[in-house]
């Protein structure tokens, strides 16, 4: 089995780097962990938080991805959906919040996650204004962890995860 990319201790995975197909590593138990406390934490301040995907192995990305290259063609489905393997949800480190469209932009707990996610380890993955660096379109409600030391530096310098693993520009 080929193994997973790491870099600087952060597992990546995106358009150009690949999961292998057999990594299929369920939910991450700390992930879940910082994310219960945060569900807890917005609960206290009026929001309520819900996961409305986690991980997905790769046979499953399959069938999502293709479903929707089949209703939208392969262009238009990938800005919003990965390639099998190209998944962060197959990563177990990914979570979707409230809803998974663009119904959930502005909302409360759009507003909430984005200004208090990074204290619990996650970053928003797919940030306003850096599509051409992420290859998909804003998705707020798609959280990663990525620990809250790299969560709160990349929040602070606002920067995608490619930027800050120095992913991009790409040579």
């Amino acid at each position: 089995m080929d193994k997973p990319t790491y870099i600087a201790g952060i597992l990546i995975v995106n358009k150009d780097i690949a999961l292998p197909k057999e990594y299929n590593p369920g939910l991450n138990k700390k992930m879940m962990l910082s994310y219960y406390c945060m569900k807890l934490c917005a609960l206290i301040d009026g929001v309520k938080l819900k996961i409305v995907s986690g991980f997905r192995s790769y046979d499953y990305q399959e069938k999502v991805y293709y479903d929707y290259v089949k209703d939208f063609g392969k262009k238009k489905a990938d800005t919003f959906s990965a390639m099998p393997g190209h998944s962060e949800h197959q990563s177990g480190l990914a979570l979707d919040i409230c809803e998974d469209s663009d119904k959930f932009i502005n909302t409360k707990e759009d507003i909430w996650l984005q200004t208090n996610a990074y204290k619990f380890g996650f970053i928003i993955r797919y940030p306003m204004g850096k599509e051409h660096i992420t290859g998909y379109k804003y998705e707020p409600w798609h959280i990663r962890y990525v620990g809250t030391k790299n969560a709160r530096r990349i929040y602070s310098k606002k920067l995608s995860l490619e930027e800050y693993l120095g992913l991009w520009p790409k040579s």
